[in-house]
């Protein structure tokens, strides 16, 4: 696999190893990530409590998620970039408000933000790489 050849591409590559990675840690060792996120870990789980299978299928889900921001990112898929800032976004806007309505615990506040910087991240990588490739004199970006 290639090196990124953009600073998007820099932090597409940085959430999608972080993304696989963890995802994997899920699937390996689910009491960590719960841990991790500020879950309780009880020592016996009560009949009808899926947290597990939950824990499995989001962990999958992530560790996918992890492929494919690295194959954008071997590609240089820029409009998969623009449009993972978008919904990364609306995750750090859905988890925030989880947060403070009381359904998850403080902790995982951690995770709407790490969302929210990386979008941010993501878009400010995007700006640098397109004025950089526009070069000085160039009319890229400009009306009129």
């Amino acid at each position: 696999m290639r090196l990124p050849r953009s600073g998007a591409g820099w932090t597409m590559a940085v959430f999608g190893a972080l993304a696989l990675l963890l995802g994997a840690l899920g699937l390996v060792w689910p009491e960590a990530q719960l841990r991790m996120l500020g879950f309780e870990v009880p020592a016996r789980r009560q009949p009808g409590d899926h947290t597990g299978t939950f824990l499995i299928a989001a962990s999958m889900a992530s560790f996918n998620m992890g492929v494919y921001y690295l194959l954008a990112v071997a590609t240089e898929w820029r409009a998969f970039y623009r449009f993972t800032v978008v919904f990364r976004l609306v995750t750090f806007a859905v988890f925030t408000l989880t947060v403070l309505a009381g359904v998850a615990p403080a902790r995982f506040f951690g995770v709407a933000l790490w969302e929210g910087l990386g979008a941010v991240a993501t878009a400010i990588g995007l700006r640098w790489d397109d004025r950089r490739a526009a070069g000085p004199g160039s009319t890229v970006g400009t009306v009129g």
